[in-house]
């Protein structure tokens, strides 16, 4: 027996060589521009083949190798997947810099970054979906704006805009050195015919510093706080505020000149205020939405892909609220998308719309609804992206429930691929540009990120607080998503 296993070996080492050898033979010249493709059918047409691999380990050998493949395709996947997060980065710090103005109406920030859309959309080799070629639709809408001086000083001390206080953004222009302050606490007020007493009595040689007005609009007016600062008459309001101060953009104006103050820097003993505002009302602010295209095999059929590019602009002419976060990010991963379309043809027509007017209350959006540049009934889907930032934690979906069908195979999507680390549900909401949309009958869903430190509508909102946590997961998902569309 053990002198037959020995020739056994034998005559196995001998066909091993040969086998080699006639592999060798078919392996090209390392100068040879041919393909190479192992030829394996020697071994796979001996009846041994089995023992042969037994004796040279040649499955770990295929194991070992399947194991390097699969690193260094991780290791790829991990290099694209950074360089696409570091692509939407730099975007993300074009479209928030300086020369952007904070992409509002104060030295129309929001016409630079407009400019700078239109020109990566040419880039990509986007197609207008207009008769015309163009990539814009024109409207206007009134906007109130802060072009020039902005100071504001208690007791002599003047005050930080932006950091310690931010001016109610329907307020007109004021001017007024040590105004006297009078204190009015709001939860000495019990009910309405209490409050217009109070209000008759407000006049323009004070300035006035009202205390727990969330409260008082709650359980005593019984009216948005925008509604009770309508009601004030023309002078100096004074309103203690906690947090991070965040700003917004008016289409009206008021007769009041509001102040939000950081409780912080309030004095205990308040006595008097200074105030130099320089206000701007434009009745038609004219703006634009930009909309291209990659075309697909289904001609008559649209997936879009969405996200508004105007942010609060700037208070004054030195305060700037960045907007990284919301939403120069979400047209990053629109720009995103759109690059990667423009590479890998779609079966549907991708179409991407940046929407302007979206801080001023939806006006972008509702206009494009009420004047679409094709039918709506041909949107098969669309994905509105806002504030995606940072999605460490999860992504929510707005829209879900009214959606339930497209929302399952999102999940079932993740939870296979895990793209990102959770799925969070919403109902309907009008609280970014899919709104009309959805109001209108068309399917969609608005995107945004959980994670980071949250700043929204604050002059922290900078590109160097972005982190672009699984922004190329959640890229893969949508990608993916997309493709499963029927």
């Amino acid at each position: 027996m053990t002198k037959f296993s020995g020739f056994l070996l034998s005559v196995l080492l001998l066909m091993t060589i040969s086998a080699t050898a006639q592999v060798e033979k078919t392996m090209p010249d390392s100068n040879s521009t041919e393909t190479y493709q192992s030829d394996t059918t020697i071994l796979q047409s001996s009846a041994m083949v089995d023992t042969i691999k037994h004796l040279y380990n040649l499955d770990s050998l295929d194991q070992a190798q399947k194991k390097r493949e699969h690193t260094e395709f991780l290791k790829m996947a991990a290099i694209q997947a950074e360089s696409d997060k570091i692509w939407m980065k730099q975007q993300i710090g074009a479209l928030s810099g300086r020369n952007m103005k904070g992409r509002g109406y104060v030295k129309r920030g929001v016409d630079s970054a407009a400019i700078y859309i239109m020109k990566k959309f040419k880039e990509l080799k986007l197609k207008s979906v207009a008769s015309n070629g163009s990539f814009t639709q024109g409207f206007a809408f009134p906007v109130n704006t802060f072009p020039g001086k902005m100071k504001l000083s208690l007791n002599g001390e003047q005050l930080k805009p932006g950091a310690e206080y931010v001016i109610d953004p329907a307020s007109p222009s004021c001017s007024c050195t040590r105004l006297p302050v009078k204190t009015v606490n709001l939860n000495d007020i019990s009910d309405r015919l209490a409050w217009k007493i109070v209000l008759s009595q407000f006049d323009g040689s004070h300035a006035y510093f009202l205390q727990n007005v969330d409260l008082f609009c709650t359980k005593v007016l019984n009216v948005k706080r925008n509604l009770f600062l309508s009601m004030l008459p023309k002078g100096v309001y004074l309103i203690e505020q906690n947090g991070i101060l965040q700003w917004g953009v008016s289409r009206d104006t008021i007769a009041a000149t509001i102040f939000c103050v950081h409780k912080d820097v309030v004095p205990k003993n308040l006595k008097s205020v200074s105030a130099e505002v320089v206000s701007e009302f434009i009745p038609h602010s004219r703006n634009v939405n930009i909309v291209g295209c990659v075309p697909g095999a289904v001609k008559d059929s649209y997936i879009v892909f969405s996200a508004h590019y105007d942010h609060v602009g700037m208070m004054g002419d030195t305060t700037m609220f960045p907007g990284a976060s919301d939403n120069a990010s979400g047209v990053a991963m629109m720009l995103h998308l759109a690059s990667f379309y423009s590479k890998h043809p779609p079966r549907y027509t991708m179409v991407f719309i940046a929407f302007a007017g979206e801080e001023a209350s939806l006006m972008g959006s509702e206009f494009f609804v009420k004047n679409p540049m094709f039918p709506l009934k041909n949107i098969r889907f669309l994905i509105n992206m806002d504030v995606m930032g940072d999605a460490s934690n999860a992504i929510t979906v707005v829209n879900a429930t009214e959606n339930p069908v497209e929302y399952a195979m999102l999940k079932q999507i993740n939870d296979q691929e895990k793209f990102v680390p959770e799925l969070r549900s919403r109902g309907q909401a009008a609280n970014s540009d899919h709104y009309y949309f959805a109001r209108s009958g068309v399917p969609a869903f608005f995107i945004y990120s959980n994670g980071g430190k949250g700043y929204y509508h604050d002059i922290y909102d900078k590109a160097k607080e972005i982190t672009a946590n699984n922004l190329d997961g959640v890229a893969k998902l949508l990608i993916t998503f997309a493709k499963n569309l029927n």
